[in-house]
């Protein structure tokens, strides 16, 4: 199995025009609406991160679709489910973490509910509601040729940091870092559906950063062109032989990728790439004196099913 797959079946099933993107945007009451679940032996491992660390990171992860929507956090529900063993602090310490992982996104969001459960093993999903009064709303099918392609955040660095866990390894710190407790975005996205007028895309790079450019590309009808050597990243992701897969193809750095009009590319920008016209292929990155053609990236993805 494959989730686009799915989630083309679900399409097909609901026949909803509002889904496509992260978060759904219901321009009738104002709000865009956003839910994701992480799974504990998928999304993370408790050998290596304190209930605490988690629950930072699962409020992070959530409030960065929100984010990438051009919305801002107003409302959040949370549901959990733990075995019964856990001791109550488990809980209590989870929870505060997500409760001050909101905070650290947006002070004036609110956790207004949710459900606990139990079970076999650590199960959180936060559905995430955001305010649309004054910000222009993103969709990933509004980039358009002539665009520049603009980019927040370094990638590779969550990618390195979960393969060093995984090893047994907790250096580079600023790596480790960078998987347990991820940046997000928020005054980047903030700033482009705030002074943005035109239509324009923006998605967050949590499934990877090539991922969310061929998602815009294959949505919006158009080719994007990326020069891989103004992508940023940290330099000690160069420990690792394949380093350059990891800055494009690895997952969790929660960047925001937008195609915004050239006049609207902020002064301070880093722009990575352009937008051309349709072609059959998508994605093209020139890497190494290379021009790597992307008909596909489904390969080079996590798969949840796999």
């Amino acid at each position: 199995m494959n989730e686009n797959r799915l989630i083309d079946i679900v399409k097909k099933i609901t026949n909803s025009r509002y889904i496509g993107d992260d978060c759904a945007y219901l321009p009738d009451i104002g709000i865009t609406v956003t839910q994701d679940s992480l799974v504990e032996g998928v999304h993370f491992n408790l050998d290596w991160m304190t209930p605490y660390e988690l629950g930072i990171k699962a409020a992070k992860v959530n409030i960065s679709d929100i984010f990438a929507s051009g919305a801002e956090p107003a409302y959040a529900l949370v549901s959990i489910s733990m075995p019964g063993t856990y001791p109550e602090s488990f809980f209590e310490s989870l929870y505060q973490g997500i409760s001050d992982g909101a905070a650290l996104c947006s002070s004036a969001l609110q956790i207004v509910g949710g459900d606990i459960t139990g079970g076999e093993r650590v199960f959180i999903s936060i559905c995430v509601i955001g305010k649309t009064e004054g910000r222009n709303i993103s969709s990933r099918a509004n980039a358009k040729c002539g665009y520049k392609l603009i980019l927040s955040g370094e990638h590779g660095s969550s990618a390195a940091g979960l393969r060093l866990l995984q090893q047994g390894r907790f250096s580079p710190e600023e790596l480790i870092n960078a998987h347990k407790s991820p940046v997000i975005a928020a005054d980047f996205a903030r700033f482009i559906s705030q002074n943005v007028k035109q239509p324009y895309a923006m998605m967050d790079t949590s499934d990877g950063l090539a991922d969310a450019l061929f998602k815009i590309a294959a949505a919006s009808r158009v080719t994007i062109n990326v020069d891989f050597d103004k992508i940023p990243y940290n330099s000690s992701i160069k420990m690792f032989d394949d380093w350059k897969e990891l800055v494009l193809f690895g997952g969790e750095d929660y960047g925001l990728a937008a195609a915004v009009p050239e006049c609207a590319v902020p002064d301070n920008a880093v722009v990575i790439g352009d937008v051309l016209p349709f072609s059959d292929v998508p994605l093209l990155i020139q890497i190494d004196n290379k021009i790597i053609k992307y008909t596909s990236v489904d390969e080079f993805t996590f798969n949840h099913f796999s």
